[in-house]
């Protein structure tokens, strides 16, 4: 999944321009994955290096990844992921793993409600941007919604 989410990245750099609508979806889209990633990071910290968290972290940074090549490709400024490690993020793990579990669940249901009600229509004039929203979505429903479920239910 994580080489379907690359490939959705544009060749060739995007227009120079985009309007603020866009420009904050993509803010919004990095914000969402950069809080998943230090979530499951502190999961990972509580729990050890176990499943799905382990998989799904990477995956988790893939898509940031992709959307900060759009951003930079926009010439918007990048911020550096500031949840990683922070107590705030850490004192949200909860004390077991099928709850863990639980939490990644409502997060990638979240995720997917934000990118198809909020996201793709900000970006609606941007097939590039598009693209990526659509392959992480996919990914959040396709992929990591159901992970999370089988991790809650065999815990």
């Amino acid at each position: 999944m994580i080489a379907g989410v690359m490939a959705f990245v544009p060749a060739v750099a995007p227009a120079a321009t985009i309007d603020n609508q866009a420009e904050q979806a993509l803010m919004r889209a990095l914000a969402d994955e950069y809080n998943a990633e230090a979530f499951y990071a502190a999961v990972i910290e509580t729990f050890g290096p176990v499943r799905p968290f382990s998989n799904i972290i990477e995956a988790e940074r893939m898509h940031a990844s992709a959307l900060v090549d759009l951003m930079r490709g926009y010439g918007i400024d990048v911020p550096p992921n500031d949840k990683l490690g922070a107590q705030a993020v850490e004192v949200e793990v909860p004390a077991t793993l099928k709850e863990a579990c639980l939490v990644g669940v409502e997060a990638e249901i979240l995720n997917r409600d934000l990118y198809t009600n909020d996201l793709m229509p900000a970006a609606a004039g941007y097939p590039d941007i598009l693209r990526v929203f659509d392959g992480l979505q996919a990914a959040s429903e396709n992929n990591h919604l159901p992970a999370f479920q089988r991790c809650a239910q065999r815990n």
